[in-house]
């Protein structure tokens, strides 16, 4: 039974990210995000008291609830970021580059929890890292890679787009890679803010900082006019994406409890191949052959890491 609910895991994961585009077309994503929020904390509630882990609040200390707020302020700007690039990004771009945080956590685990570098783990950066790279550069012309094909590139995009025009185009690069560094740093402080805590009962703790961040956000940029114009198509959308992160977190901790987790996480993180298959249904993003070596090569990096 564990196995049905690490493939829900992934599937949900998978679908979370088409669920927040749909609801994103028009709707601003910062309040997009902090909407979405709302329904990933009740999630993460529930889990807390289905788990029975919330006796756990009053053993928390200073150091662990300093750490716990901190990761739930990287998670926060993951999320602003992730969102601001699946607004402005194909989602066959964005994705890749938000899971390649693999990458970003293994070389902060390395330099501030001196876990060892292995040559599996060298490897999977290596692969998860080029994988990435041909993604995100699948749908460039041959050559644009290099000096001359970059400078004929700007020539070119000088003269055939404003400046506002350019910057609106490479601008979902920019919050996906942040969105990906955030991440990293989420895991980092996370693992060090749910050392004497039940990981369920840090998870609600950190989605509480997240609903705070995100709703200031909206409240600091003007924006919370814009909670009432949001069309209710949108909002469904919206609503079903923080419902599938939460139900993606429940069939990952239930698959957890009856499974192996050598198993259940590399099932897990190939959410981006259920991802992948959304984004060619629903939006009919088309993978190019460098892309699909691209996936591969993620694919491969992925299980790599969670065998080795």
């Amino acid at each position: 039974m564990w196995i049905m609910y690490a493939i829900g895991s992934a599937f949900f994961a998978g679908i979370t990210a088409i669920l927040a585009k749909c609801g994103i077309r028009k709707t601003d994503s910062d309040v997009a995000t902090a909407i979405r929020t709302i329904v990933v904390l009740l999630f993460s509630w529930l889990m807390v008291l289905i788990t029975g882990t919330w006796v756990g609040i009053t053993k928390i200390d200073g150091k662990t609830l300093l750490f716990l707020v901190l990761s739930g302020l990287a998670t926060g700007a993951s999320w602003l970021c992730y969102f601001h690039a699946l607004q402005k990004g194909d989602v066959n771009k964005v994705v890749p580059i938000d899971k390649s945080s693999t990458v970003f956590t293994i070389l902060l685990a390395l330099i501030f929890l001196h876990e060892g570098l292995t040559w599996g783990k060298a490897a999977s950066i290596i692969l998860i890292g080029v994988g990435t790279l041909l993604m995100v550069s699948s749908d460039l012309p041959n050559g644009t890679c290099s000096p001359e094909g970059i400078k004929a590139s700007f020539r070119v995009s000088r003269k055939e787009h404003s400046a506002e025009k350019e910057q609106q185009a490479s601008g979902w690069l920019v919050y996906a890679v942040l969105s990906a560094v955030f991440a990293s740093l989420t895991a980092i402080l996370g693992k060090v803010g749910i050392t004497g805590i039940d990981s369920n009962l840090g998870t609600a703790i950190r989605t509480m900082v997240v609903l705070v961040m995100a709703w200031l956000m909206v409240l600091i940029s003007g924006k919370s006019q814009e909670v009432k114009k949001i069309q209710k198509k949108e909002l469904g959308f919206i609503v079903l994406s923080g419902l599938a992160t939460g139900a993606s977190w429940l069939c990952y901790y239930r698959a957890l409890q009856g499974g192996p987790a050598s198993v259940v996480v590399p099932i897990d993180k190939l959410s981006i191949l259920i991802t992948i298959a959304f984004s060619w249904i629903v939006f009919h993003e088309k993978l190019t052959k460098k892309s699909a070596l691209g996936v591969a090569c993620i694919t491969a990096g992925t299980v790599l890491l969670a065998v080795i």
